[in-house]
Formats: structure tokens, sequence, C-alpha cells
């Protein structure tokens, strides 16, 4: 099967183009949001194929898989007048929780016979989908492997833009973790935080380097608030680091208790990971559960069986 698909999300691309397919990256010359092409950071195969936009209008493409609604538009210029859901078919991915008025968020592809896929049942509950048929297919990853050793008694964090998301990431949070046990907080943009008293920040680290670093550090601290589920927090427990992280969204059914401590209180967040920086084989074993978890749930062949079946049914035209 040849798939159309803009690399958005590096971590969720990643998973997805290690598929049985051939996959088509629109690729600019500037490489922008709209043609990124091939990762930088991380390793994929040769089936994930640039391809310019002048190129697309000559491509077979069996499918079109939309990740924003604007991409409706793009495709059908790009592939030379055929426009996805109507002369190819296509299935939109949607990455994110509601904003704004949550309880009435109409979605943008509502009413528009296009199958939309959500990453979490937390999102496809929320959104306001009705006149759309919808699926879930949770996230999966690459096994990373067990490389936990948290000889750093610090607390390993994930966040990118901190900043401009603010509390949705809960950046507000961040401060009072770093000042009480020390706060290493890894991702994009991180250095526009504040010089708070306990913070370390590392900066675009490849996804092999990052991967290295972060269970060197005691406990994974997951502060988000309102976005939808992180693959950085599922990385963290293929890892096997044990987690503290905010019951919100999605989180309290991807972090079963044994794995750490899961919590709505911000006066329950640096007691717990203090307790489990000052026993390590607490911590181990933590990890070890959530780790096993992980696996179990988000692995990487079970999502893409999902979206194979999926992909066979849309392509068939019988999709629900």
């Amino acid at each position: 099967m040849r798939i159309l698909i803009w690399h958005v999300r590096a971590a969720w691309t990643t998973a997805f183009v290690h598929g049985r397919h051939d996959y088509l990256l629109p690729t600019t010359a500037d490489r922008g949001p709209d043609g990124r092409g091939r990762a930088r950071t991380c390793e994929w195969p040769a089936a994930a194929r640039e391809v310019s936009p002048e190129a697309l209008a000559d491509e077979e493409v069996d499918v079109v898989l939309l990740q924003r609604p604007h991409e409706v538009e793009l495709a059908e210029k790009w592939l030379g007048g055929r426009r996805p859901g109507r002369d190819v078919p296509a299935v939109y991915l949607e990455h994110d929780t509601p904003a704004g008025a949550v309880p009435e968020t109409r979605h943008p592809m509502a009413d528009d016979d296009v199958l939309i896929v959500h990453v979490t049942g937390f999102n496809d509950l929320l959104w306001d989908c009705s006149g759309s048929p919808t699926t879930v297919i949770e996230h999966g990853i690459l096994d990373p492997g067990r490389r936990y050793t948290g000889d750093i008694e610090r607390a390993g964090m994930v966040v990118n833009d901190p900043v401009r998301r603010g509390r949705s990431v809960g950046a507000d949070l961040i401060p009072p973790l770093a000042e009480g046990v020390g706060a290493d907080v890894f991702g994009m943009r991180v250095g526009h935080l504040p010089a708070y008293r306990g913070l370390r920040t590392y900066e675009n680290l490849p996804q092999p380097d990052l991967h290295d670093h972060l269970p060197r550090r005691r406990v994974y601290v997951h502060l988000n608030r309102w976005t939808s589920l992180d693959l950085s927090l599922i990385e963290a427990m293929h890892l096997g680091m044990p987690v503290v992280a905010l019951a919100t969204a999605e989180t309290p059914l991807a972090v079963p208790h044994e794995a750490g401590y899961v919590t709505t209180r911000r006066d329950e967040i640096v007691p717990a990971v203090r307790h489990l920086m000052k026993d390590p084989d607490v911590a181990e074993e933590a990890g070890l559960i959530g780790r096993r978890h992980a696996r179990r749930r988000y692995g990487l062949d079970r999502f893409l069986d999902e979206w194979d079946d999926v992909l066979r049914t849309v392509v068939a035209g019988t999709a629900p």
C-alpha cells in the first residue's frame, strides 16, 4: 500500500513508518511544516520516501493519512486535483484533545464522511465528531529496551515548548519540583524556561541520546494537565523508569498505580518523587511494572496490526 503522510509528529510517525507499506513524505526546499520529509533525529526505514510536491501528481497513492484540516486542500492541489475522501481514500488522524469550550468542541472533520482515528479513548470521548465515523488506535512505539539505572538522584521530564504551552503541560509546576528534588527537563525550546533553582535543561537531543540520558534519572515526572497522551511518557515506561504523573486525560489508564504514583493533588507531587528517590529498590520495581504494562498496551506490533486493519477497510470502501 502506498500511503501519503505528512511528517507532523516525529515520535508517532517513527512507529507508523515501521509498518509494511510504502510511505510518501512531502518534502519542500525549506523543510517547513508542510514539507519536513524524513526525520533527522530518528531512524526511519527506506520505505519512508521523500517526495517533492511537484512529483506527487504522478505518484500512485492508495490512501492519504490526514493529520491537519488544511491538508485536505493541500493534498488535492499536490495530487493533481485528486481530493482525499472523494477521489482517493483518506483517513484523518487526531492527535490532540479538544481545546476551548471542551464539552461543545466540534471536530473540524465532523460531517466529512472521512474516518477519524483518535490516539486515545479520552480524545474520542471528548471531541464532538457526530456525522463522521470514529475509531481509536492507541499509540505504539519501538521498544528502546530497559535502560533504567536511576543513578542520578533527580527527576527527569520531557516537555516540548513548555513556556509557550504553559499550564497545559504543567510548566507552573516545574519550579517547586526543581526546588524540591532537582529537575532535568529535556525537549525542544526548554532553554526558554527561567533559571529556576534546581533546574537543568537539555535541548534537542537526538532520540538515541535521549534514551541513554533520561533513564539515568531516578524518577520520570509527567505534569501534563490537558494534552493528549505524550509518547515521551510511554517511552519512559518502556525504558523502565518509575513514574509520578498527574491523573488527567488518558494518563490514569496508561500508568498503573504500581508503576509509581498518579495524583490530582499538587501537594503530593514532590513527596511522591522524594519517596521513590529515597528507596531505589521500590523505584526499580515500579519501573519494571510500568515497563511490562507499557509493552503490553503500547507495543508496536499491536499498533501496526490495528492500522493495517483500518487502512484496508478504508481502501476497500468498507470503513464504518
